[in-house]
C-alpha cells in the first residue's frame, strides 16, 4: 500500500501538468482582470476584459468560436466556449457569490 503523501505528490508534481506555462499565464490574466474590475458584475465583461488582457500579453485567443458536436457522424449541436487560448485551452468565465466546498474540491 502506497503512502497517501507520496500519491498526492505524484498528482501535484508541476512537471506533469499539461500546458503548465500557458495555464499560469491564463490564471495571471484572470487575476489581473479581477483585480482591475473588482467583484460584483456579470460574466460577459470579465470575458471581454480577458480578451483584452490576452491581447496585451500576446496570448493567442478566440472568443466564442463555434464547434460542431458530432454523434456517430451526425451533427447534434454546437459547442460554443467563452474563449480558446493558445489554440488548445478552453477558458470559461464564471461568476459566483462566494467560494463553497464545491469550488474548493
Amino acid at each position: 500500500m502506497k503512502n497517501s503523501t507520496t500519491n498526492a505528490h505524484k498528482w501535484t508534481n508541476a512537471d506533469k501538468l499539461l500546458f503548465r506555462d500557458e495555464v499560469f499565464q491564463i490564471v495571471g490574466c484572470a487575476i489581473e482582470v479581477l483585480n482591475t474590475l473588482g467583484h460584483g458584475i456579470v460574466e460577459k465583461p470579465y470575458e471581454n476584459a480577458l480578451v483584452v488582457e490576452f491581447g496585451l500579453q500576446k496570448i493567442p485567443s478566440r472568443q466564442q468560436p463555434m464547434f460542431d458536436v458530432l454523434y456517430k457522424g451526425q451533427k447534434v449541436g454546437l459547442f460554443v466556449p467563452d474563449l480558446i487560448a493558445f489554440d488548445s485551452i478552453v477558458v470559461d468565465t464564471k461568476v459566483i457569490d462566494r467560494i463553497t466546498d464545491h469550488e474548493r474540491a
